[in-house]
């Protein structure tokens, strides 16, 4: 659930996005809202699958929807069914439509141009200390030494060992 990964889909041009999980059930209401807020938040389709059934250990909601970038759901697929299809038409033309046209509640240019009411063009400049921290290296939550769950072991994952490699803009 990292909307970040919706918006670099958005700002790089996608109309769409498929979006896949594993969710369990204590997180459906969360699955719904942030699939249609990455709509909404970013005029794009959002296309959303999420596994159903068990994998032995865990058993997943299922709960596959489809919402327009308006934030709108056009198909949910709500049974907890294991085979169960939906479908839905969307319009990437819309998408665009929306992206060139609306104003106020074009949400993903006004985090660019914040304020073009009151400054022309708007202002450009990143007054987020939580993007200027995780570019530089010192992303750290006011409650990070409370955080208990830090890998994967709680869900049977195996603790990693290989050290991250790299950073920079996914390419």
């Amino acid at each position: 659930m990292f909307p970040e990964m919706a918006r670099e889909a958005a700002y790089k041009g996608a109309e769409i996005m498929l979006r896949t999980a594993g969710y369990t059930p204590p997180v459906r209401d969360a699955w719904r809202f942030t699939n249609q807020s990455n709509a909404f938040c970013n005029l794009m389709v959002t296309a959303s699958v999420c596994m159903c059934g068990s994998d032995g250990t865990f058993d997943s909601m299922g709960e596959a929807m489809v919402c327009d970038f308006d934030g709108t759901i056009i198909a949910h697929g709500a049974s907890g069914r294991a085979d169960e299809v939906i479908t839905a038409e969307v319009h990437p033309d819309l998408v665009r439509e929306a992206r060139g046209v609306w104003g106020v509640e074009n949400n993903i240019y006004q985090l660019g141009h914040r304020g073009y009411a009151a400054v022309k063009g708007g202002a450009g400049d990143c007054p987020y200390t939580y993007m200027h921290d995780l570019a530089a290296g010192r992303y750290h939550l006011p409650w990070e030494a409370t955080v208990q769950i830090t890998d994967g072991t709680s869900c049977g994952i195996p603790a990693p060992t290989r050290l991250y490699q790299g950073s920079g803009p996914v390419e």
